[in-house]
């Protein structure tokens, strides 16, 4: 029984998603300040989102 709880300690440890995926972009200064745009609800063709820009559904995207 007690390895079961070690079990699901070291899955819920790996399976934790990872801070900074996004950058650590989170407001619409340091979009700009990384040359990128903030753009309504997706991200226009051939720009990827690296962030967001603290209003809901604002991505923060910029040209790959």
């Amino acid at each position: 029984m007690r390895v079961l709880y070690l079990l699901f300690s070291f899955l819920f440890i790996f399976l934790m998603p990872l801070p900074g995926v996004f950058g650590d972009i989170r407001n619409p200064v340091t979009c700009l300040k990384s040359g990128a745009i903030c753009h309504p609800v997706f991200c226009p063709r051939r720009y990827k989102q690296i962030g967001t820009c603290g209003l809901p559904g604002t991505k923060c995207c910029r040209k790959p």
